[in-house]
């Protein structure tokens, strides 16, 4: 077995131990498909598990995750945020904020720093967790922290409670009223680029090849990427 295979393999093994659930909702799901969400609290069987390169993707996350975390007193990490229907767990706790860290490919990374990109819109997902954490907690604001991979640069974006409270409420509600009901939502894909991409349905969800939503993925018709054009040398 060469370095590759051990590897793939001790993360395999991590990922089928037993898990203890909380049977809640978890705010790192929020801006996502609400049948994804409902099903994940429920803990349904998955149908699409994470690949070996998703795991190798994750474990490397994690990597960098831990590395931030690093630099900060331990007593304010891996905050547990709970309450009747949400539990998750923030990366950094300050006086006055949320901290979550995320890693991203460098490219992307560098993408994110043009005047053009739009944070709000692009990592909407990303805000409400963190934001969702800082509300739990009664913490007026949350910063986004995104590490590029390549080159340990890094990128911060704070956001208010106040601002946001509203669109939190929507997600929120919207996901305890199918929990009162015992009533699937309908899906759409939310996320990575939204309906225009179908990304989150078609590449991402680790349910998609449930029966239920058979007839919602033949419906996405994802928009073809623009090409970019390259200058012909003379």
């Amino acid at each position: 077995m060469n370095l590759q295979e051990k590897i793939n393999k001790s993360l395999r093994d991590k990922q089928n131990e037993p898990r203890t659930r909380s049977g809640l909702y978890n705010p790192s799901s929020f801006g996502r498909c609400f049948r994804y969400q409902y099903w994940n609290r429920l803990d349904l069987p998955q149908t699409n598990p994470p690949d070996e390169r998703a795991l190798r993707i994750f474990k490397s996350g994690k990597i960098f995750h831990d590395f931030v975390q690093s630099f900060v007193d331990k007593a304010t990490i891996e905050v547990k945020c709970e309450n009747d229907d949400l539990c998750g767990y923030a990366d950094i706790v300050t006086d006055d904020e949320v901290i979550d860290i995320k890693s991203v490919h460098s490219n992307s990374f560098h993408y994110m720093r043009k005047e053009t990109y739009d944070v709000n819109k692009e990592k909407e997902s990303n805000i409400l967790q963190v934001l969702t954490y800082a509300w739990l907690l009664g913490k007026p604001k949350g910063r986004l922290v995104f590490v590029s991979r390549d080159d340990l640069c890094i990128a911060e974006y704070v956001f208010y409670v106040d601002k946001w409270r509203d669109r939190l409420q929507d997600e929120l509600e919207v996901l305890k009223w199918h929990w009162e009901h015992k009533s699937l939502p309908n899906p759409k894909s939310r996320a990575y680029g939204g309906e225009k991409s179908g990304a989150e349905c078609l590449k991402y969800c680790p349910y998609r090849e449930r029966g239920e939503c058979a007839e919602y993925r033949a419906s996405i018709k994802p928009e073809p990427r623009a090409k970019k054009l390259r200058s012909k040398s003379s």
